[in-house]
C-alpha cells in the first residue's frame, strides 16, 4: 500500500513542474525592458526611429520596444513570433 502511495506521488503533475534550464530573457534584456517601461509612465517613450514617431500609448507597445532594442543589441531574447 505505502509503496503505491509512493509510486503515484512520484508520478504526478510532472508536465506541469518547469524543468530546470537556461532563462529565456537574459538579466539585461529584462533591463532595458525596465527602462522602456519606466519611459513610458513618464510620458517620454515615443515608437519610430530616432523617436521620431508618435507617443507611445500601450504597455504591450512599449515591452515590445524594449525587447527590440535588447535584440538589436545582442542579448539573449527568443524570436519575434511572427
Amino acid at each position: 500500500m505505502a509503496a503505491r502511495k509512493a509510486a503515484r506521488k512520484s508520478t504526478r503533475r510532472t508536465s506541469a513542474r518547469r524543468t530546470k534550464g537556461k532563462r529565456k530573457y537574459s538579466p539585461s534584456a529584462s533591463r532595458n525592458v525596465e527602462s522602456e517601461m519606466s519611459r513610458y509612465k513618464s510620458g517620454s517613450a515615443r515608437s519610430g526611429r530616432g523617436g521620431k514617431g508618435g507617443k507611445v500609448k500601450s504597455r504591450k507597445h512599449a515591452i515590445a520596444i524594449g525587447l527590440s532594442n535588447a535584440r538589436k543589441a545582442g542579448k539573449r531574447v527568443p524570436r519575434k513570433a511572427s
